[in-house]
């Protein structure tokens, strides 16, 4: 197969990023691995959509940092690729790193729209990723696995749901990822709270959101793969990330502290809540953030982790799985000679 890997920019990547995981599996399984940025894209007067793609030069490597090195330097094999030439072409980008560049936010999602006229397969779907550029789209799932939640720029409005609350909620804005802005509000936080707001709505909305007690105990995040909690040989691709005292984030490169989860009846409950939505969406591979019984975040963009919950998990080859995955979309692709969609295919 030949696989296309959209992240925000080629030189930022890290060791550690799924994204890097993803691309070693796959050339370990014997796969082209391209890599491009959403600034690498051109539509060519011949209508064809191509883009200035890297690839690292050997079929296996020890571990990530070797693989950027090469993918990051010299030995780096570069081509402008025909990327309606590649048989998928997974976006891993993630809007909310864009911020300083506004035009890159939708870029990944507008030009893979384009190859989907010439039967590449894209995961997940652009088309839907397009409703889901802010967190707006989880407020689409069903009542019962959210947070009771206020979206407001109002800051008379904010107060009153704080006050609702008892003086304990979250605050985060509508737009954004990795615990940037986001506020725990406590019942002595009173005199601060208008500069938390102030400091949200500067980029936009705020989303006000319940406390739940749980989450000093961290939140847990399972990985779903066409449409199904993500499981190889019986074990989930999850882990449990424990926040700093007195941060409500939890997010690893804020001070959240790693460790294996353990995915009970209730997350299993939630996960299939929202699975239909998941499925009749085209979202391939997605993280849910889990809090007790409620669901506080859906990753459906670049979810990160997966070799966290690999290393976890006794070296649980969970990359390996979502290439495999690939492999069979693309049988599937063959054998339907081009008759079901992108939306369907997806989820597969």
């Amino acid at each position: 197969m030949r696989i296309g890997f959209v992240v925000n920019d080629i030189d930022t990547e890290e060791a550690g990023y799924t994204t890097t995981r993803l691309a070693m599996a796959a050339l370990e399984m014997g796969h082209e691995a391209w890599v491009m940025g959403v600034a690498d894209f051109a539509v060519d007067t011949d209508e064809h959509l191509r883009a200035r793609a890297r690839m690292a030069p050997a079929k296996q490597y020890k571990n990530g940092e070797l693989y950027l090195s090469d993918l990051q330097g010299k030995k780096s094999k570069q081509e402008r690729i025909t990327a309606d030439d590649l048989d998928v072409l997974m976006l891993r980008n993630d809007p909310a790193g864009d911020v300083e560049r506004p035009w890159a936010q939708t870029s990944g999602i507008i030009f893979s729209q384009l190859a989907l006229r010439h039967g590449v397969i894209v995961l997940n779907d652009p088309n839907t990723l397009a409703e889901a550029i802010n967190k707006m789209y989880f407020q689409h799932f069903p009542e019962e696995v959210r947070p009771r939640t206020l979206i407001t720029r109002d800051a008379a409005e904010i107060i009153k749901f704080v006050e609702e609350e008892k003086g304990n909620a979250v605050l985060k804005p509508l737009q954004g990822s990795g615990g940037s802005n986001v506020f725990l509000v406590r019942p002595d936080d009173t005199p601060n709270l208008n500069q938390m707001i102030e400091a949200i709505t500067r980029d936009g909305y705020v989303i006000c959101q319940e406390y739940l007690p749980a989450a000093k105990d961290g939140d847990t995040r399972l990985f779903m793969m066409n449409g199904k909690p993500f499981q190889v040989n019986g074990k989930y691709a999850a882990f449990r990330r424990v926040s700093m005292s007195g941060d409500a984030r939890s997010n690893l490169h804020v001070g959240g502290k790693m460790q294996k989860a353990v995915i009970d009846e209730n997350a299993l409950r939630i996960a299939e809540i929202v699975r239909p939505k998941l499925v009749a969406d085209g979202m391939f591979l997605v993280g849910l953030d889990i809090v007790g019984d409620k669901l506080m975040e859906i990753n459906v963009f670049s979810p990160g982790g997966l070799g966290s919950a690999q290393t976890l998990e006794g070296n649980t080859k969970f990359s390996h799985a979502v290439i495999e995955a690939f492999e069979t979309k693309v049988q599937y692709r063959s054998y339907s000679r081009g008759s079901i969609d992108n939306l369907t295919l997806a989820t597969l």
